[in-house]
C-alpha cells in the first residue's frame, strides 16, 4: 500500500482524565506546537480511553474542551493541525472491535499497563473493566485510521505502539496492506519531569489526584504554583552540589527546559547556592515564561466554548473521511463489506 503525504504524518493522543500538568507541557505540548510545520499533526482529545476507569458525566464533557482550550493556548494551530475528540468520529469505536477480533488474548493480558491496574483493583468481582483490557486495540484503531507514519509516546505507552504495529502487521499478512506501520516518535532528551513530592515517578496527573503537592498544573494560579514548588523535595545538603539528588536534578531539569539551557549548564548556575534559591528561581521562571502566558490565552478560549465546540466539529467532520476510507478498506478485506 502507496500512502504519501506532503509531510510525515503524527497522530497524537491525551486523556481528558484530568488537567494537565508542566510535566505535559514541557514533555509533549511544547515539543507539538514547534513541529507543525515539520508534521501533518492530529491532535485526538482521547474521550474513549478516559471512560476504562469511572469518569464524572459532566466533568468529563468540561475537561474535554478544557483540554481544547489547552491545546490553543499552548499554540496548537488549527489552521495547521487537527484537533477533535475521539468520540466524534464513529470510526474509531468501529475499526477498534474489529482489531480487538484478531488481536490474541494473550497479547493484551501482557500489557504492563493492564497487569499493573489488575493487581490493585480490589476484589475478584470488581476487577477493573474490559475496556482497560481490550484499551491497545482501541489505541491501534486511533493510530491506524489516520495512516499516521508516527505516534510520539513516553516509555508508558511504547508497549502499546508496538502492540499496534504488531496487530497491523499480523492483519496485514492476512489480508494483504490494508494498514501502514506506524513507527514511535521519541521526544527529546531532557523533558522529563518528576513528581515534586517523589522524584522518583514521572509527574502524572493520577498522582497528582493523590497529592496536591506532586504537580504543577498548568492551570494553577501562581502563588498555588510557587509553594508546591518551593515545597519540592531536594536534599538534606546545604546547598546544591554534585552529585545532586534525585529532587534537585529534576529542578534543575524543570529550570533548564524553561530557560532553554542545558541540564549541564543549569545546574553550574546553582552549584554552591541553597536550595531556597532554585526553588525560588524555578518558580519564578515557570511562572513568567509558562503559567502566566499559557493562562492569559486559555481564558480567551475558555470563555467561548461554542467556538470550541465549532472547532472540535470541524475538525471531527475533516478527519472523518480520512478514517472511514481506512475502515472501509480493512471492512471489505475482513468481509464485512
Amino acid at each position: 500500500m502507496s500512502i504519501t503525504t506532503a509531510r510525515p504524518r503524527v497522530l497524537s493522543g491525551i486523556q481528558p482524565s484530568g488537567h494537565l500538568h508542566i510535566g505535559s507541557y514541557l514533555g509533549a505540548l511544547r515539543g507539538w506546537v514547534a513541529d507543525q510545520t515539520r508534521y501533518e499533526n492530529y491532535f485526538c482529545i482521547v474521550d474513549l480511553h478516559a471512560i476504562t476507569v469511572t469518569q464524572d458525566p459532566e466533568q468529563l464533557r468540561a475537561l474535554v474542551l478544557e483540554l481544547a482550550a489547552v491545546y490553543l493556548a499552548c499554540g496548537i494551530d488549527p489552521a495547521q493541525s487537527e484537533i477533535f475528540v475521539q468520540s466524534h468520529v464513529a470510526a474509531h469505536s468501529q475499526l477498534g472491535w474489529i482489531i480487538q477480533c484478531f488481536t490474541p488474548m494473550g497479547w493484551l493480558e501482557r500489557m504492563t499497563q493492564f497487569k499493573h491496574k489488575s493487581a490493585t483493583a480490589g476484589t475478584e468481582q470488581e476487577r477493573v473493566s474490559a475496556g482497560l483490557l481490550t484499551y491497545p486495540t482501541l489505541m491501534a484503531a486511533d493510530i491506524l485510521l489516520y495512516d499516521a507514519d508516527f505516534v510520539p509516546v513516553g516509555e508508558d505507552q511504547r508497549q502499546h505502539v508496538e502492540l499496534c504495529r504488531d496487530v497491523a502487521q499480523r492483519m496485514n499478512n492476512k489480508f494483504g496492506d490494508i494498514f501502514k506501520i506506524p513507527q514511535s516518535l521519541t521526544p527529546p532528551a531532557g523533558a522529563r519531569v518528576m513528581g515534586l513530592d517523589d522524584p522518583t515517578n514521572k509527574m502524572s496527573k493520577s498522582l497528582g489526584m493523590q497529592s496536591p503537592g506532586h504537580a504543577v498544573y498548568l492551570l494553577d494560579p501562581p502563588d498555588v504554583a510557587r509553594r508546591k514548588i518551593m515545597r519540592a523535595k531536594t536534599d538534606t545538603n546545604p546547598a546544591v552540589s554534585p552529585p545532586v539528588a534525585a529532587g534537585v536534578d529534576n529542578l534543575i531539569d524543570i529550570y533548564a527546559a524553561c530557560a532553554g539551557l542545558t541540564p549541564e549548564a543549569a545546574l553550574t548556575e546553582f552549584t554552591g547556592k541553597g536550595y531556597g534559591v532554585l526553588k525560588k528561581a524555578v518558580a519564578n521562571i515557570v511562572i513568567s515564561t509558562v503559567l502566566e502566558p499559557l493562562q492569559a490565552r486559555f481564558n480567551v478560549y475558555a470563555n467561548d466554548p461554542q467556538q470550541l465546540d465549532a472547532m472540535l466539529l470541524e475538525s471531527a467532520g475533516r478527519v472523518t473521511a480520512t478514517a472511514e476510507a481506512t475502515l472501509l478498506r480493512v471492512q471489505r478485506a475482513v468481509g464485512l463489506r
